[in-house]
């Protein structure tokens, strides 16, 4: 009965570590991908503000200042959109390459695994025989 008990203790004890590990590898990535933009920080929500800002300026001094501005109002809006939809591309392209990091480094650690299998498959053939 104590033996029962001992191994449901350690079952346990292996399942507690088990969940801590999980939660570290799960704050390790957590950190990995906040560090690529997976997480808004505070100066990219301060520029998001500012090309707000500059878009809507542009827009209701186009509309208020009459024909002297308008054209200039509209190219600011139109050059600031750009500059946002290139920052936008940038940043993807940046989550793009952590895909393809994390894709290769799990293709090599399968091909990896399927190394150590057919050796080992070998080795238990190799006993049967």
């Amino acid at each position: 009965m104590e033996n029962k008990y001992e191994s449901l203790e350690n079952e346990l004890n292996d399942l507690r570590q088990a969940l801590e590990n999980f939660q570290q590898e799960k704050e390790r990535v957590r950190a990995i991908i906040g560090k690529i933009g997976g997480v808004p920080q505070f100066r990219t929500k301060f520029i998001n503000a500012i090309f707000v800002a500059v878009i809507a300026v542009s827009v209701i001094i186009s509309v208020i200042a009459g024909e002297q501005l308008r054209l200039l109002m509209i190219e600011l809006a139109t050059v600031t959109l750009s500059v946002k939809i290139i920052y936008l591309i940038h940043c993807q392209t940046r989550v793009n390459h952590f895909k393809l990091w994390i894709l290769s480094a799990i293709e090599w650690r399968i091909n990896e695994m399927m190394g150590h299998i057919k050796h080992i498959k070998r080795a238990v053939e190799e006993n049967s025989e």
